[in-house]
């Protein structure tokens, strides 16, 4: 995975990274006509508000991880678990923009519970929740969607190890700065290595097979 840093910031240690998310964001797009459809993020990124304000004015979808022992609403446990009320396992069918809702629904295939489930009469066997319930939890795309899933798993996870691995390459994890205008120098500098070798990898002449030199070619006959 080959990172490349689009914005930075530098900021006192007290700051928490919500106030920058946005103005980033739109940084972005103002300078690079770019806006991605989804920003994966760490816990620290959670903000209802902001979410929800990426959503609505950019169409951008914040994904973010739940805390342990988040106080979530009970009327929004079916679309976090994915399961109904009486535990049997829904499938998320889409956000329909018209009425922006997101709806899910019983899986033909995997329903054992319903035949045997008292409010089967009266069930509608697709429910509806609107992003705005909660931000976190549903949003552009449900949190427990297999989309989001993947997202965090591997997105995620991948952009830590790298940002780590930059870190350590560059010593940066051995210093402690207290002046913002040495740690801003710092950072342009941490910045331009990275964008040097972007820039280095795209432009270097790459073989389709790096073995190519070393491999037998067959001898030309000619019969004339």
């Amino acid at each position: 995975m080959l990172l490349v840093p689009l914005m930075s910031w530098v900021a006192p240690a007290n700051i928490g990274d919500v106030p920058f998310l946005v103005p980033s964001l739109r940084y972005v797009h103002r300078r690079l006509d770019f806006t991605p459809a989804f920003v994966v993020g760490d816990m620290a990124y959670i903000n209802l508000a902001a979410q929800r304000q990426l959503r609505e004015q950019m169409r951008i979808g914040v994904i973010t991880k739940l805390p342990a022992n988040y106080d979530l609403p009970k009327q929004i446990e079916p679309a976090l678990r994915l399961q109904c009320v009486e535990g049997q396992t829904l499938q998320w069918l889409g956000l329909r923009e018209d009425e922006q809702l997101h709806w899910f629904g019983v899986a033909p295939e995997s329903a054992p519970l319903c035949p045997w489930c008292g409010r089967q009469s009266a069930c509608p066997r697709e429910f509806s929740f609107a992003p705005t319930d909660h931000e976190i939890v549903l949003g552009t795309i449900p949190l427990s969607s297999p989309v989001a899933r993947r997202l965090l798993s591997q997105s995620r996870s991948w952009t830590e190890a790298v940002q780590s691995y930059e870190k350590n390459q560059l010593g940066l994890s051995s210093m402690f700065l207290n002046s913002l205008r040495l740690t801003w120098v710092i950072c342009l500098m941490a910045d331009t290595v990275s964008l040097l070798r972007a820039h280095a990898l795209f432009g270097s002449h790459t073989d389709s097979n790096p073995l190519q030199n070393l491999l037998p070619n067959q001898l030309s006959l000619d019969f004339g």
